[in-house]
This record gives C-alpha cells, sequence and structure tokens, in this order.
C-alpha cells in the first residue's frame, strides 16, 4: 500500500506541485486558527522534462527541484507531490464495517486484481473509508486507488535526488479539493451548489467539479497558455525564452491584443464551455453554479470576465493566500499574482496539517 490518499499521518511538508514547465514550492504553518506561508518559489525548467504528466528526464527534474529549494529557503526536507489524475484508477467499493485496517488492506489486495486492469506488482494501491454504505446497513464504502508504480516511482527518485525524502504522493484532483477549502467561503453559495474549478496550466487543462466541497467529477485535456507563446512566436517570429516573457511582461507590438490576445480568451472560453459540456453529458446537471479560474493563465487581465460574461455564469480568479499572513521572506506581490497557479502545491502543503 502506498500513502495516495490523504490518510496518513505526517509531520510538516513541502508542498511540490511538478507541471510540464515548472516546479512550485509552498511551505504552510498554522497558528492562532491562521495559515502562514513561510516559504514559497517558482522554478520554470526545460520542456521535455515532464510531457503530459509524464517524467521524461528524471535528473533534468531533479535540478529544478534544486532551484525552488534554494529559491525558497525553506528548511524541511518531507515533501509531498501528486500525480495526474488521469495516472490513477479510483473505484468505490463496498466492504463489512467491522474489518480492522488490516484486515481491509489484506482482502483489498487479494480482491485488486477485479478492479485493477494492471499486474499488481506493476501498481501502488491506497484506500480510505468513505463512510456508512448506501445499499447495505452493514457495510461501508471504501475508496480504492491504484497508480502504476512507474508514474510514482520517477517522482520520488527525483525528489529524493534533490536531496529531499517524498513523504506523500498525493493525487492532483484531491490536492485541487483540498485548496478549495481556503476559498471556499469566498462564495457566498450553499452546500448544494456545484462550482467548476478549471485549472489551465501550460499544456494541459484540469476540470474539477465539486458540491460540498468535494469532487464528483474531473477530467483532462490538452490546452494551455502554450498555445499563446507558440502564436506570439509565430506571429513576431521570436524565439520561446522572448516570447514567454513579452508575454508576461508586455512590449509586443500594437495589435497584439486584438490580434492574438482576445482570439486566445475566444479558445479559453471554449475550452472551459466544451469540459463543462462533457461533464453535463455524463450526469443529470446541466449548468454550474460558479467557475474559479486557477493555474498560470487564470492571471490574465480580464480573464474571468469574458468567461462569465460569455458562460453566463459568476466566475472569479482562484487565491487561496487571501486569508492567511505571509511571512516577511516572501515576496508578497509575487505570491499574489502567482497564487492562482499555487492551488495543488497549496492543497500538498496542508497534508501538514493532516
Amino acid at each position: 500500500m502506498f500513502g495516495i490518499l490523504g490518510k496518513k499521518k505526517t509531520t510538516a511538508v513541502l508542498g511540490l506541485d511538478i507541471s510540464s514547465t515548472t516546479v512550485k514550492l509552498l511551505e504552510l504553518s498554522y497558528s492562532g486558527g491562521r495559515y502562514r506561508v513561510e516559504s514559497y518559489a517558482v522554478s520554470s525548467m526545460p520542456a521535455d522534462v515532464v510531457v503530459e504528466k509524464n517524467v521524461n528526464d528524471i535528473e533534468g527534474l531533479a535540478t529544478a527541484i534544486r532551484s525552488v529549494v534554494a529559491q525558497s529557503r525553506s528548511k524541511l526536507k518531507m515533501a509531498a507531490a501528486a500525480v495526474a489524475g488521469s495516472s490513477v484508477i479510483t473505484k468505490m467499493i463496498d466492504m463489512p464495517a467491522g474489518l480492522s485496517e488490516d484486515d481491509m488492506e489484506t482482502q483489498l489486495t487479494l480482491e485488486a486484481d477485479q478492479y485493477i486492469p494492471y499486474p499488481l506488482e506493476e501498481v501502488a494501491i491506497d484506500f480510505e473509508v468513505q463512510g456508512p454504505s448506501s445499499e447495505r446497513s452493514d457495510h461501508v464504502e471504501v475508496l480504492l486507488a491504484a497508480c502504476r508504480r512507474e508514474t510514482i516511482d520517477a517522482r520520488v527518485e527525483a525528489i529524493e535526488t534533490a536531496g529531499l525524502t517524498a513523504r506523500i504522493m498525493d493525487v492532483e484532483a484531491y490536492a485541487m479539493e483540498r485548496a478549495y477549502t481556503l476559498i471556499q467561503h469566498q462564495l457566498d453559495l450553499d452546500d448544494e451548489s456545484l462550482v467548476a474549478v478549471v485549472d489551465i496550466g501550460a499544456t494541459m487543462t484540469t476540470l474539477s467539479v465539486l458540491k460540498d466541497g468535494h469532487t464528483i467529477y474531473t477530467r483532462e485535456q490538452l490546452f494551455g497558455g502554450k498555445q499563446l507563446t507558440d502564436e506570439i512566436m509565430r506571429r513576431y517570429g521570436l524565439p520561446v525564452e522572448e516570447a514567454g516573457l513579452a508575454k508576461k511582461k508586455g512590449g509586443l507590438p500594437d495589435d497584439y491584443d486584438t490580434e492574438v490576445l482576445e482570439p486566445f480568451k475566444d479558445a479559453v472560453v471554449q475550452q472551459v464551455a466544451r469540459s463543462l459540456q462533457f461533464f453535463f453529458s455524463s450526469s443529470h446537471y446541466n449548468g454550474v453554479d460558479h467557475i474559479i479560474l486557477a493555474g498560470g493563465v487564470a492571471v490574465m487581465e480580464g480573464l474571468a470576465q469574458v468567461v462569465q460574461t460569455k458562460l453566463a455564469t459568476p466566475s472569479s480568479v482562484a487565491n487561496p493566500f487571501a486569508d492567511m499572513s505571509i511571512s516577511p521572506r516572501v515576496n508578497e506581490v509575487a505570491l499574489k499574482k502567482d497564487a492562482p497557479a499555487m492551488m495543488i502545491a497549496c492543497g500538498l502543503a496542508l497534508r501538514s496539517f493532516d
């Protein structure tokens, strides 16, 4: 069994979010009923190190992790990282209520091959009791999760090559759900409301739909900010580094807004709408009450308003740090700008307080 579901007790950990283009680090503390950001950093890495959530270059990833740790000046050595939801198979199983955790683990290990389409020696599995079964009064519902060991091992090896200890391997969707608890009260919605969190990164967009703070649907698709960078490169003849810098800091020709940026915003709206349509077609819902934009693309000025107007749904940009205090050694301006992209790192750092 491997701790990929979050029930294992732990000590303070660094949240390490490994995406296709960056490693993001976050350290939190908790005192007097309030969280505090103790350290944070973001380090970029070459595009071929992690491709579509798969680690291709362990040493390249380890180098990026070393860089982000050095920037943050954190003293913590334990880390929590995550695998993509698409890498994890989950199944809800009814089991007798009286079983001890050890007995439950033994029985699940014996029966796991019924639910997992891979040889058991190739997967890490974990489980968590969700509550009483809705079907049988003397049973409980147990969430079984399984992930290919090679997916986990590549992240663990990179983390440990960088001089840290991989204490926890979570699932990105569960980290996002945990971070959502920090912003849920900002929305003024009731428990029955449906909230769509759309995490738009460099190459991947992930939709998570939550009800009463719990994820009921998640879906990944290939789309992200790299498409805007590619269009800047194509239209203005810039190398990738300059295009990425210009995208963030400006200085592009006058036609950039109308010819490049606005069409990209429209493409974002189309991707959000398409993701939601997949959810509606696979459920009995036909609308959501609020859309939260997360990920690096979410910081784009005016994007939330465009989404809100075109999809006729209240929309906002994620900021899990709104109610936190900030350590003097943290660049508060930079943190605020990066906040939407830090949701998964934040959810992982919250594992310090399990």
